[in-house]
């Protein structure tokens, strides 16, 4: 697990106090299938959902896609295995959430070297980095582009605008950044959906 956070330092040469990132890693274990002798205390809620067919379409009919696993635990993109991992649709309470965080991983996808190659999934990027922060800007602007074509709730996009937010934030000397990066959304969203110009 990784805690991150912005905190205020105290810039010892300017004499003034700055913000820096402070990341933290954990090693967690889940209790029953990765500990023995311990029972949990609370059992995994699971939900029964239909899924939604446009937005299944765009996951099916997206050409030369990753390959997909659907794993507990976290949702993310591996380049170097080009995979998208995101968590069964029945750890989710709503399942727009669930088509919300599959387009923002697959949005991703689009940034491989055999796609559209964009810098923040084709170079190493560390957490919390500009580069980074770009990509997980793009993701969110596109993964809310497949939201809306597919008809998923507004509380969803609701979400990700706060998201959105908080990324602006980090890169608000960049007066480009969000031209930028609604080019960049909309030119993976397109190439996800089969759009060509």
């Amino acid at each position: 697990m990784v805690f991150w956070k912005m905190i205020e330092v105290e810039d010892e040469e300017e004499e003034k106090e700055k913000k820096v990132p402070l990341m933290r890693y954990y090693r967690v274990f889940e209790i029953g299938s990765q500990v023995e002798g311990v029972e949990p205390k609370r059992k995994k809620e699971t939900y029964v959902h239909n899924p939604i067919e446009k937005a299944e379409k765009v996951k099916n009919e997206y050409f030369n896609a990753p390959s997909f696993s659907f794993v507990s635990g976290g949702a993310y993109y591996v380049p170097f295995e080009d995979r998208v991992n995101v968590p069964p649709k029945e750890d989710f309470e709503d399942i727009n959430k669930y088509y919300s965080t599959l387009f923002h991983e697959i949005v991703h996808s689009t940034g491989h070297k055999s796609r559209l190659a964009r810098e923040g999934v084709t170079q190493p990027i560390h957490f919390g980095s500009q580069t980074y922060s770009k990509e997980e800007l793009v993701a969110e602007l596109g993964a809310s582009m497949l939201c809306g074509v597919t008809g998923i709730e507004n509380t969803t996009i609701d979400n990700s605008a706060s998201y959105i937010q908080s990324w602006l934030r980090q890169l608000k000397n960049d007066k480009t950044l969000i031209v930028s990066a609604s080019q960049k959304a909309q030119k993976a969203s397109d190439h996800i959906l089969g759009i060509e110009f």
